[in-house]
């Protein structure tokens, strides 16, 4: 998909013409909804096996394509729980990530696999956490009793892993993009459901993100209360918290106010980033988009270099820029903005969490 499709199928409300574009993809989604239906099914009779972990298993997902805010809620799930008493390992997939890489992005200590190895976002949080193992791979279970053997954890971070059947879990957290929902309720590849509605009913709570605004997230809770009505809903935002350059100096936000910046990312939901520098208050003249989980080039650097004229800095995500300072930056005037997640109802949330390891 190219960026400007993304664009489209991310919008709840589509125009006439968008309508007739995406209406070719509309058998797909069928198909593409019956398979998804039937694996599912497969599992739930047990027909499809199901290993499971001596230690709690917590997930971490979405049901939509895009960022829902996963890797700052299991970087915040990791720090909380850990503060807690209670060291976790993170399995994760390793989103295109090099094959033929080891499992063990880190183990806790020393990094050990490259951006390119392990994925964008297990390297994040290698970088960001101390003290928490990250693995990558699909077979998130063998990972598993990997960790346990070499690390002394009480229990496992399922990064995007509410599609992940093959594994037990004890808490299956569900994140949902208030700004966005569902868009206008489609599968994939017609919209950006990853399955139908109806299997939220296997989530034992739910996290609305970037909800500055509970009040307005009212609609989209009472959509959840008809699916499930058992389950809980928390609110949760986005907090920048600093700007880091390329070589991990982190210099405070109020320096760059007013400083005239263009938006660099290669995430879900650009606009939502551009919103965040604005509220630092800098000023966006510009945005380069890339499509998520881009892997940056030297040719692309050059075409980045182009329009850095009449600005100050070149803004970017912290995932964009662990791919980003491997290049040859040369003078390039980036900075990332690092963000941290905030739970609005953080006591209640983490009662509920660590009521899996009190078993």
């Amino acid at each position: 998909m190219t960026c400007r499709l993304d664009q489209i199928l991310y919008r709840k409300e589509k125009s006439l013409p968008e309508r007739m574009l995406l209406s070719p993809l509309f058998l797909a989604s069928l198909l593409y909804g019956w398979a998804v239906r039937s694996r599912a099914f497969l599992y739930s009779l047990g027909l499809l096996k199901i290993e499971q972990l001596p230690r709690p298993v917590i997930s971490v997902g979405n049901i939509t394509v895009g960022g829902t805010g996963k890797t700052p809620l299991v970087m915040a799930l990791a720090g909380g729980l850990m503060e807690r008493g209670i060291p976790t390992a993170i399995l994760s997939r390793g989103y295109r990530g090099k094959k033929g890489s080891g499992p063990l992005v880190t183990d806790g200590r020393t990094i050990l696999l490259s951006p390119e190895e392990s994925g964008d976002e297990p390297f994040l949080m290698a970088s960001a956490l101390r003290g928490i193992p990250v693995l990558i791979g699909k077979e998130r279970f063998k990972n598993g009793e990997m960790a346990l053997e070499r690390f002394p954890v009480r229990g496992f971070l399922l990064d995007d892993g509410f599609q992940h059947l093959p594994l037990h879990r004890d808490l299956n957290i569900v994140l949902i993009d208030s700004h966005i929902g569902f868009g206008d309720g489609h599968l994939l590849p017609r919209g950006i459901l990853r399955e139908p509605l109806s299997h939220l009913r296997r989530a034992d709570l739910f996290l609305l993100t970037k909800a500055e605004n509970p009040e307005t997230c009212v609609p989209l809770k009472s959509q959840l209360h008809e699916i499930h009505p058992s389950s809980p809903i928390f609110h949760s935002h986005y907090e920048p918290a600093g700007l880091i350059h390329p070589d991990e100096k982190i210099e405070p936000l109020h320096l760059f106010k007013g400083k005239k910046v263009i938006a660099l990312s290669g995430i879900a939901n650009p606009a939502y980033f551009s919103m965040l520098l604005k509220k630092c208050g800098m000023e966006v003249v510009g945005e380069v988009i890339f499509p998520d989980h881009h892997h940056y080039t030297a040719l692309d650097l050059i075409s980045i270099k182009g329009k850095v004229k009449k600005i100050d800095w070149i803004v970017t995500t912290e995932k964009d820029m662990v791919k980003l300072r491997i290049l040859p930056l040369d003078s390039l005037p980036l900075l990332a903005l690092r963000i941290e997640m905030k739970i609005r109802e953080e006591e209640e949330f983490y009662k509920r969490v660590t009521e899996v390891f009190e078993v």
